[in-house]
């Protein structure tokens, strides 16, 4: 009797894996592919592209139905990335952020086209930082601040660099002072300093700091247990560590002050959580999903950053390229709006991106430099997206020039 049972358990084991192998992962075309040979292709790219490791997540029919990681957590180690291993989640923070904002907007906390100025008891040049250099005092100059609204902190209208000690052409300067470097509400430039100005009106009138306010209306109800804004205690051991192009382990670096421009740290299981979340609300037509992706400013720039992000071009006019409450539209594809999120920072390249009228999205987290060199192809593979500007993106392939 003993040995049938065994049998029994066994042939059930065999089945649920050959079954699993066969599973079809739908994608925008109607095309299917197997989570075999999705496997052997993601794989194969990670191996062409030296990209150290890699979580891959689909979505089909509004729920998670494929994620697997590849490659590894510690080059060095050798040891195998997991799903569940913490990221430094980089810009991923901001498309979070956007969700929350648009809740205290729901709440009638927050208007989002009154200046932000009205919302303090000094100028904004007169506020007082503890660390000096953080501060806005030399904007007491230019007025323009004073124009400054959450929806174009959010929409990176700002007129502000990305950071302050870096300019638009990306070059470093070392002093770091802050300036607008066009009218606000005129022209799109990624600016995670339009989000911390944001992040700082908004503890102010909450009274409560980015962290709280995260756990209560984002991590606790989507039960994201492994995401935080600041480093905590349990993901000792349990992270991933970021890598070179050439597969370099980079020192792990923790916060300890949440910063909605780029602290977050989290999982690719807490993320597809979130990303579930936003495809549920949007095909119930919520309006925290109307307020996030209505179309604000539409991008005509050639490049997102460097030199040629001062550049205008009409190459991403057909796919109507766009941005929203923290998040980059496509508002003309043949499967309707598309919305997406970038992350990147040294050691660490993440992309996620839904078709909401599909059903359908892909969310990719990597601890590789080398990462974005497969996007393009990812994308295609997995969801047939070939829609996301590429080109814009700096999304290079691996195998062109």
């Amino acid at each position: 009797m003993k040995s049938i049972l065994i049998l029994l358990v066994f042939t059930l084991f065999h089945l649920s894996c050959s079954n699993s192998k066969t599973i079809l992962i739908e994608r925008l075309d109607g095309s299917k592919i197997s989570v075999a040979d999705l496997d052997t292709q993601i794989q194969k790219l990670v191996d062409t592209a030296d990209v150290t490791g890699i979580t891959v997540s689909v979505f089909n029919k509004d729920t998670l139905t494929y994620q697997k990681a590849f490659g590894y957590s510690n080059y060095e180690k050798k040891d195998s990335l997991r799903i569940d291993e913490v990221f430094y989640g980089a810009s991923l923070s901001k498309s979070l952020f956007g969700y929350l904002v648009a809740h205290l907007v729901e709440e009638g906390v927050l208007d989002l086209d009154r200046p932000l100025q009205h919302y303090l008891d000094k100028p904004l040049p007169e506020l007082h930082f503890e660390k000096e250099w953080r501060g806005f005092k030399n904007l007491q100059d230019d007025s323009r601040h004073e124009q400054i609204t959450a929806r174009m902190c959010l929409s990176h209208t700002t007129g502000f660099p990305n950071w302050r000690w870096i300019n638009r052409m990306g070059e470093f300067h070392e002093e770091g002072k802050i300036q607008i470097y066009s009218d606000p509400g005129t022209r799109y430039s990624y600016s995670g300093e339009g989000i911390r100005l944001l992040q700082i009106v908004i503890q102010k009138i909450t009274g409560k700091d980015l962290e709280a306010l995260a756990r209560a209306l984002v991590f606790d109800p989507l039960q994201m247990d492994m995401s935080s804004y600041v480093w905590q205690k349990r993901f000792e051991e349990k992270y991933c560590y970021g890598h070179t192009a050439d597969q370099q382990v980079i020192p792990k670096d923790t916060e300890d002050e949440p910063g909605a421009a780029g602290s977050m740290e989290t999982t690719a299981t807490d993320y597809s959580k979130f990303l579930e979340h936003i495809l549920a609300l949007e095909s119930q037509d919520s309006p925290i999903t109307q307020l996030m992706f209505e179309p604000t400013i539409e991008i005509t720039s050639k490049m997102q950053f460097g030199p040629e992000s001062l550049e205008t071009t009409t190459e991403n006019e057909k796919i109507g390229l766009n941005y929203g409450m923290a998040w980059g539209l496509m508002t003309k594809t043949p499967y309707g709006k598309a919305v997406f999120k970038e992350g990147h920072s040294d050691g660490f390249q993440h992309y996620s991106i839904l078709f909401p009228k599909k059903d359908t999205g892909v969310l990719l987290m990597s601890n590789s430099d080398n990462a974005e060199r497969i996007f393009k192809e990812l994308l295609q593979i997995t969801i047939g997206d070939s829609y996301t500007s590429w080109k814009w993106e700096n999304y290079i392939p691996y195998n062109e020039k």
